[in-house]
């Protein structure tokens, strides 16, 4: 009997050390302890557990009393629905998500700074060196950028301006990666509030990564970028200075771009209430021009009068994909809709693979 015992006690504390070592490998850094990264990584591992959603639905959403002017309000039912698929078959629903980070999607968890940050009260600051790195900063002030290849990385800015960062016309390479972008909300310069986290105002790409938007307005406002597993969360509505509810959306494009813009594996939440200026989680606006080359893919997406606004009649090249459209603030994902404006004639334009959070398939309706 003691023979057995002894053995089997050795054959438990080989297995418990193997376990552990697998524990070991599998389990990643903690954040208070990251090591320290080069300027230009993008992948400096951000550790701990997902954290909870952001804060649930708004307690009241009435009905519009003004939609924007990209965002009529509907006379009849909304452009589209949930549905059942398509007439050539009927895609099967997939299995429903709880929340973002349950689903493999951004979170407070997995975006903004990964060190230690160094208070900066730098008010508003222009940027004019080529190739400057902004590391480690926490920010209390904006960036107005008047140069190329700036990278923010690793920082936090609390604007007390119209934008966080802002990439002026004719410059080109700006960076913005594994930062937190927030503002003080009634402390901004439209009325009280503040209207872009991160605007492209120059006619070549940006990027956007891992980084942790709220409280704007516009939170990323581009014709062209690529904004890819970002946290954008908490806008808080406000009355502009023409005394009007500001039109407030995650993503905002106004058309008219030459090049592409990319929103990829993102968290877009937009809870403003449909009487307080909601306009879309996404929205691709033709307000400037004609949309074109725009990949939406693999995002969580929730709230806004529509979810998402598609380019409208115009639009080309616009594919979506993959994306998960959450009921966390309205049973269709927007207060009247999935999507408004979608041109499914449109050439290049494709619409697959996308679904409620629930894991109902998704079937937009032609744009009128």
């Amino acid at each position: 009997m003691s023979r057995r015992i002894s053995r089997n006690s050795r054959v438990g504390l080989l297995l418990a050390a193997l376990l552990a070592v697998l524990g070991a490998a599998c389990s990643g850094p903690d954040r208070s302890a990251a090591p320290e990264c080069p300027d230009d990584s993008r992948t400096c591992p951000a550790s701990g557990s997902p954290a909870a959603p952001s804060a649930g639905p708004p307690t009241s959403v009435g009905q519009a009393t003004g939609t924007p002017a990209a965002s009529p309000s509907p006379t009849g039912k909304p452009t589209a629905t949930p549905g059942t698929g398509t007439a050539s078959g009927t895609p099967e629903a997939k299995a429903a998500c709880a929340s973002p980070g349950a689903c493999g999607f951004p979170d407070a968890s997995t975006t903004g700074p990964r060190i230690p940050l160094t208070p900066h009260n730098t008010g508003y600051m222009a940027v004019r060196e080529n190739g400057l790195v902004i590391r480690g900063w926490d920010i209390t002030g904006s960036l107005d950028v008047y140069a190329n290849d700036v990278t923010v990385i690793d920082s936090k800015i609390t604007s007390d301006n119209w934008w966080g960062i802002n990439l002026r016309p004719g410059y080109s390479g700006l960076r913005v990666l594994h930062s937190t972008i927030t503002a003080v909300p009634g402390k901004g310069p439209d009325n009280g509030g503040v209207d872009y986290a991160v605007s492209n105002m120059g006619g070549s790409s940006i990027e956007v990564g891992w980084c942790d938007v709220s409280v704007f307005g516009d939170a990323l406002a581009m014709g062209q970028g690529n904004l890819h597993d970002n946290y954008v969360h908490d806008i808080v509505p406000f009355v502009n200075l023409g005394g009007e509810w500001q039109h407030t959306n995650a993503v905002i494009s106004g058309g008219g771009n030459t090049g592409e813009l990319i929103i990829r594996h993102n968290t877009l939440l937009n809870p403003s209430s449909l009487t307080q200026g909601a306009s879309g989680s996404i929205g691709l606006f033709a307000d400037t021009g004609v949309v074109r080359n725009v990949t939406v893919d693999n995002n969580w997406i929730a709230g806004g009068a529509y979810a998402l606004y598609g380019g409208s009649t115009g639009g080309t090249g616009i594919k979506v994909t993959d994306n998960v459209f959450s009921t966390q603030y309205h049973p269709a994902a927007g207060g009247y809709g999935v999507v408004a404006h979608w041109n499914d004639s449109g050439a290049g334009n494709e619409w697959r693979g996308n679904r409620m959070s629930d894991g109902r398939p998704i079937r937009p309706e032609p744009a009128p």
